[in-house]
């Protein structure tokens, strides 16, 4: 993990969404968060791997060269892969209009998926509700971190 990427987590999500879905990268990706090493994370992933990456945010925490939606209601519209980003203290307020919610993951497609990147926490930038949806995947994706980086050590071994 990097200031500007987390490569184990985006390899982890990425097999992850593979067992749940056969041709994830046809899916709608929107990032809800400030730029940061997530949310690039997210872009790289999207121009590697060619799924289309949305996302919204405040102004002033664009991610250069991805599409912003700054009204979060119209954003999460015909998304099927919601992702998020916990925020610094100071961001708390400038977000505040930027919380998923059970209503919101409603507006989105049919068997949409919410994958907060941790630390997440209840009522900051995912409510409570919505954590003990069926949407909610966060848990059973972070399950996939220690097999990538399993993966990850034995590969980077054979090398030498």
């Amino acid at each position: 993990m990097t200031d500007t990427n987390h490569p184990c987590e985006m390899l982890a999500d990425m097999y992850a969404l593979s067992n749940l879905r056969e041709d994830f990268c046809e899916s709608q990706f929107l990032f809800v968060g400030p730029k940061g090493n997530i949310g690039l994370a997210w872009k790289e992933a999207a121009e590697l791997m060619g799924f289309h990456l949305k996302q919204s945010a405040p102004y002033g925490y664009e991610i250069e060269d991805v599409d912003v939606i700054y009204d979060l209601e119209e954003a999460i519209k015909g998304i099927d892969v919601v992702c998020t980003d916990s925020l610094s203290e100071r961001q708390l307020n400038e977000f505040k209009n930027y919380q998923i919610s059970l209503e919101l993951m409603e507006k989105a497609n049919k068997n949409v998926l919410l994958n907060p990147c941790p630390p997440f926490f209840r009522g900051e930038e995912v409510s409570r509700q919505v954590i003990d949806s069926s949407y909610f995947v966060g848990y059973e994706f972070k399950k996939c971190l220690l097999e990538i980086q399993q993966a990850i050590l034995i590969f980077s071994l054979m090398e030498q």
